[in-house]
């Protein structure tokens, strides 16, 4: 039996045999050729592949042409400028400093004094950050930067690198450019840095507490830096202050000594120009460096010129004086009871070795009478007291562009009764700043009230307007009443030959911790002196204070205002006056001191009304003509020669017992 051929057997066909061959040597043409299903399926998967493979070679190629064409582009058609390096740290610090135009919008502007010299500057430095996710060894990394920062806080910044929680961590805020390079030659993964700023101020305690400080992000955190921290970001262009660091510096100079000779615990001075308000100086002691304004306590911080609110003394004593004048009621020549003390309830007033006497209003100033100024005030009355201090800005902040600038402290109106206006109008009973005193005492000499600001005026801008609180013919009056405080009242040290200073003394007993209605420290003062200057053209005002002084041997053991802070003014206004352009007028100094003139004791004109007080007064020398002089160019000044024999004569010997609300 024959087997049958498979189904997909391809047929052969018969051999063919070639001629003259053997019959066994036959070759077949065709052969059959078995192909099974598994080969067309490999067949079929390999044609497949190869078609596959070439598409893929036709996508590299069209690959390579687009990245051929890239290049050809950005290097022959369009090539691009080849990239410049940024500086390292190092060229930062060394290069040269760019102009305004061209400085980053968001560095903090500088701060000048009014002459253009750098109080204030932010100078380029670097941060050193971390990401912790990329830290490996938090321990080590933090043990290997502390080799390159010893300040730094190996515990606190292992703990910051352990906090996988955070992809950014500060390490240190402001590093050098060689810690930089060291830090980047550890290698360590995570660990870059960053560009920022550093505040630098370069005159150190200059007008520290004026300037304030800012923060680690280059934020205000107090004085100018804060009250104007978003136009320092915003206006690249500098702040210019309206501080003169030379006057800034002698009112410094002259006030330490005076701390250190007395042995107090403080003080303020303050330079001011009347007719414009710009503060030129303001110093307040103990002070602290302004570059280490974080390390700084709170009494170095603390602006005594602003902040501090402190009961004026006697100073105040122009207040009522100008404030009788103004209202016509009181006259230059009217007299007042100071013989005899004034008790009401269980407050007495009474004079620090008084004359016990009548006394005329320029006595009342000159010897610097708390029962004078109490009856003066007493015949005023309490509504026009409160009316008059309000115009004078006594009741609000002074203004100033200082956000430490406090508020006063007063007697609501319904407590401001008979008590509180006499004692008021000797500077007790209420709490001012300093800078309150010297704005109300420019005023005085002036008769415009000016806003006090630390800010320049412009060049070429006209000096502000200002309020008139008073008549010219008043301020008249008051500035030969100031001049006559020097001259013949208890601010006799404070004379400046050919600058013809006048002013005020105040001395105020320190109001204790728990207010006026427990009473005040005993034996600790506060010895203030206020002064314009020169009396017969208005220039400028200032201001020493002294807090609790302590007389010694070269005072007879007074610590009182005369002795104390007149000194100090006297000294400044001599220092300071040449530096402003103005020299001292000797030559003319009779004519002057003529025009100044005003008696003790004025005599009251024939057709005068009769004032509060006249039975039983002396007789009273005619006054003298007065003169009207223009202000004349000044020569340099020598301190005055002052004999303590003669100033011991002049002044108050000491009393046994300080007086109950005495203020000298």
């Amino acid at each position: 039996m024959t087997d049958a051929p498979p189904a997909n057997a391809i047929p052969r066909e018969t051999p063919a045999w070639r001629r003259g061959a053997a019959t066994g040597d036959a070759v077949p043409r065709i052969e059959m050729v078995r192909v099974t299903q598994p080969d067309l399926q490999r067949r079929g998967a390999l044609e497949k592949t190869r078609g596959r493979l070439v598409y893929a070679a036709f996508g590299f190629g069209l690959l390579f042409l687009a990245v051929i064409a890239k290049l050809a582009d950005a290097t022959i058609l369009q090539p691009l400028a080849p990239h410049r390096p940024e500086k390292s740290i190092e060229a930062l610090f060394t290069a040269p400093k760019q102009s305004n135009s061209t400085m980053a919008a968001a560095q903090r502007a500088m701060i000048t004094d009014r002459n253009g010299q750098i109080l204030a500057i932010s100078l380029p430095t670097v941060a050193v950050f971390a990401d912790p996710r990329q830290i490996i060894d938090p321990a080590d990394a933090a043990h290997r930067l502390k080799q390159v920062l010893p300040r730094l806080n190996e515990d606190e910044a292992r703990t910051r690198l352990s906090d996988t929680n955070r992809q950014f961590v500060y390490l240190e805020r402001q590093i050098t450019p060689r810690e930089q390079l060291a830090i980047n030659n550890l290698g360590i993964p995570g660990i870059d840095f960053r560009p920022t700023e550093q505040r630098h101020y370069p005159m150190g305690r200059t007008a520290s507490q004026v300037l304030g400080g800012t923060d680690v992000d280059e934020h205000g955190v107090a004085g100018v830096e804060k009250y104007f921290d978003r136009r320092l970001f915003d206006d690249n262009t500098p702040l210019r202050l309206s501080l003169d660091v030379r006057v800034q510096a002698v009112v410094r100079d002259e006030l330490s000594k005076a701390i250190d000779f007395f042995q107090a615990i403080g003080g303020c001075g303050i330079v001011m120009d009347v007719r414009t308000g710009e503060v030129l100086a303001m110093v307040s002691l103990p002070d602290y460096d302004a570059n280490d304004y974080r390390k700084a306590i709170d009494d170095q911080k603390f602006n005594r010129a602003v902040t501090g609110m402190y009961e004026p003394g006697s100073t105040f004593k122009l207040q009522t004086a100008s404030m009788a004048l103004d209202s016509g009621i009181v006259h230059i020549w009217d007299k007042f009871d100071a013989a005899h003390d004034i008790h009401i309830g269980r407050f007495t007033i009474s004079d620090f070795e008084g004359k016990h006497r009548i006394l005329y209003l320029p006595e009342v100033l000159a010897y610097s009478s708390n029962l004078g100024a109490a009856r003066i005030a007493e015949t005023v009355g309490g509504e026009r007291q409160r009316a008059w201090l309000r115009s004078m800005g006594m009741f609000a902040r002074v203004g100033i562009e200082l956000p430490e600038a406090g508020l006063p402290i007063i007697q609501p109106a319904s407590a401001w009764k008979e008590i509180v206006t006499m004692t008021v109008a000797f500077g007790h009973g209420i709490s001012v700043s300093p800078l309150h005193v010297v704005r109300g005492t420019a005023a005085v000499a002036t008769g415009v009230l000016q806003r006090p600001t630390i800010v320049a005026l412009p060049p070429g801008d006209r000096p502000p307007a200002g309020a008139p609180v008073m008549e010219p013919a008043v301020a008249d009056t008051m500035r030969r009443l100031m001049r006559l405080v020097v001259t013949d009242g208890f601010g006799k040290q404070a004379e400046v030959a050919g600058y013809y200073p006048g002013g005020k003394t105040g001395t105020a007993e320190k109001v204790g911790k728990h207010g006026y209605k427990r009473g005040f420290k005993e034996n600790f003062n506060v010895a203030a002196f206020t002064s314009v200057f020169p009396m017969n053209g208005p220039r400028y005002a200032v201001y020493m204070m002294v807090d609790e002084p302590h007389g010694n041997k070269s005072t007879y053991g007074y610590s009182t205002a005369g002795w104390v802070a007149a000194p100090a003014a006297g000294r400044v206004i001599a220092r300071v006056a040449p530096m402003l352009g103005m020299l001292p007028d000797t030559q003319d100094a009779p004519q002057i001191n003529q025009a100044l003139y005003i008696p003790l004791q004025p005599a009251r004109p024939p057709a005068a009304p009769r004032g509060p007080v006249t039975a039983g007064s002396p007789p009273a020398p005619a006054p003298r003509p007065a003169l009207t002089l223009p202000v004349s160019p000044l020569a340099p000044a020598r301190p005055i020669a002052r004999d303590p024999r003669h100033e011991a004569a002049s002044s108050p010997a000491p009393a046994a017992a300080a007086p109950s609300l005495a203020a000298r």
